[in-house]
């Protein structure tokens, strides 16, 4: 193909920055064996620091940046693959040090692609996404520690971020009474439509102080917060509850006590959905596509946007302003 196709660049040269939308050609993608032809991407706090001079997320210039992408393979070095296949690729290098999805092609390693699950649209897939995979792991790591629906209360704090709202939604469908956190107050509306039972504040969380142990609140959280946030969750853990942390919006340091570990037997689940291991993606990608599928995903949480749209969207996410899930269709 030696038309030329769009793409969102950005490219740095001393202390000049620029970003926009730029026509490539298929030579100018990197090595990988597998080429596709990107139906959806998505937009992610990743993708906004990597629109910035100094995100420190971008390793080289010039660059195409977008972690997610979804869409159909035009071109396979590898037998696994065969043109015409519908795939995922989230993940990996994909968007940090990989050209990324912002971009009407995209050449990966056939070690990064999921198949497109039965059950799931590209479109759907990029509703989900980044957020929406780290979500699921966050739930399915806490369900094979044991929780529930029956347990009690499930936490979900920085509910109207991507992690946040997929796992409300998720919790929901899934028959657990979901509590959200958010700090805005404008979006309640939106929380109960995922399925929220209960809204509370930020401060309502944190309380005056962050005690050594608590009221026990929780039977679970999932928390892309981190930082005092959850030090906070911690200590309100019932017996034996768990909290899934996959973020540091709230700060990298915790300043939590051992005292819920030793004396209530809580635990910290981390999430990494950067390197999970392929087995698992494709496992949780069937559940997303199963089980975890809100009703809603399509009306509720997704938002389509076009790539000139991007530049916006991108802001947006970076000031805290953006809700739900945003899809690029490219």
């Amino acid at each position: 193909m030696e038309k030329g196709f769009r793409a969102f660049i950005v490219n740095k040269e001393g202390e000049e920055f620029s970003a926009g939308i730029k026509e490539v050609h298929l030579n100018d993608l990197p090595e990988g064996e597998v080429t596709i032809r990107v139906a959806y991407s998505s937009v992610n706090y990743k993708d906004g620091l990597a629109s910035i001079p100094n995100g420190k997320i971008v390793r080289s210039y010039p660059f195409i940046p977008g972690i997610d992408l979804a869409g159909t393979i035009v071109n396979s070095k590898d037998s696994r693959y065969h043109e015409g296949d519908e795939v995922i690729v989230t993940s990996y290098e994909l968007g940090v040090s990989h050209f990324g999805g912002f971009s009407e092609y995209a050449r990966v390693p056939a070690d990064w692609i999921v198949p497109l699950p039965e059950g799931l649209t590209s479109k759907e897939a990029m509703i989900y996404g980044t957020a929406g995979f780290t979500a699921a792991l966050s739930i399915d790591r806490l369900e094979k520690n044991g929780l529930r629906p029956d347990l009690g209360d499930v936490l979900v704090t920085g509910a109207t971020g991507g992690v946040g709202s997929m796992a409300v939604a998720m919790l929901a469908n899934k028959g657990y009474n979901v509590v959200a956190s958010t700090g805005k107050e404008s979006e309640h509306s939106f929380l109960r439509d995922l399925g929220a039972k209960e809204i509370l504040s930020r401060s309502e969380i944190l309380g005056d102080k962050i005690l050594a142990l608590g009221k026990q609140r929780w039977a679970a959280a999932v928390d892309p917060v981190g930082g005092k946030t959850l030090a906070a969750i911690a200590s309100q853990l019932n017996y034996q509850g768990a909290v899934a942390v996959s973020g540091l919006t709230g700060g990298g340091e915790v300043p939590t006590t051992v005292y819920p570990y030793i004396l209530r037997g809580v635990s910290i689940l981390g999430v990494d959905s950067v390197y999970c291991p392929m087995e698992t993606r494709k496992e949780l990608w069937n559940r997303m596509a199963t089980d975890l599928k809100p009703d809603h995903l399509l009306n509720t949480i997704g938002h389509e946007i076009t790539l000139d749209e991007l530049p916006k969207a991108l802001s947006s996410i970076l000031e805290g302003k953006s809700k739900g899930r945003v899809v690029v269709k490219l």
